[in-house]
């Protein structure tokens, strides 16, 4: 095979993963967008903030996650993950003697009488179900920011890929016709 066409197919090669590249890149911007928008709007519709900075809400030790965000809404994925592990998580455990929503709901089911345990499991539930939520909205945003960076190495890969076969579309131009692959001398001429 010449030399030249042998550049001149690799270039061109380069130029389609370039663009295939660049529709990537354009359709996982477009994604980390949309995700982490309907994240944010999502969480800002539920009107939850953080405890404000000196509150006695988080002035336990075990709520110094919490810090961090103090008297912040809460509108992204990272504080959704803090604020259902961090906040939500160690109050459930104080609810019911650290007993989980299935152990609680197991005894009241079988002891129907007791408003204790029965307002213990309809606590427990609620708070999982809004602790699953806000890990639900975490995850999704991690999806996005992963979705933001993969977009990024898309359009880095793009560039170079782009870059680069210009360089042999150049060198491909510039490489006599009767080159062979592999070898700087001229090919012997048939007749």
């Amino acid at each position: 095979m010449r030399r030249k066409t042998f550049d001149t197919l690799v270039s061109v090669g380069g130029l389609l993963i370039a663009l295939v590249l660049v529709v990537a890149g354009g359709l996982l911007t477009w994604s980390a967008t949309f995700v982490n928008g309907q994240v944010h709007d999502q969480l800002a519709a539920q009107k939850i903030f953080f405890p404000v900075a000196g509150s006695p809400a988080i002035a336990a030790p075990e709520f110094a996650a919490m810090k961090q965000y103090a008297g912040q809404q809460l509108t992204t994925g990272a504080q959704a993950e803090v604020y259902a592990n961090h906040f939500i998580a160690i109050h459930l455990t104080e609810v019911a003697g650290g007993k989980t929503y299935a152990e609680v709901s197991s005894l009241a089911q079988a002891d129907p009488t007791n408003t204790a345990l029965s307002g213990q499991a309809n606590t427990l539930f609620k708070g999982n179900a809004l602790r699953g939520l806000l890990l639900n909205a975490y995850a999704f945003g991690t999806m996005g920011t992963i979705a933001g960076f993969a977009a990024l190495v898309s359009f880095i890969g793009a560039g170079l890929l782009l870059v680069l076969s210009l360089f042999g579309l150049m060198h491909a131009r510039k490489t006599p016709e009767a080159i062979q692959l592999g070898s700087q001398v001229p090919a012997p001429i048939e007749v």
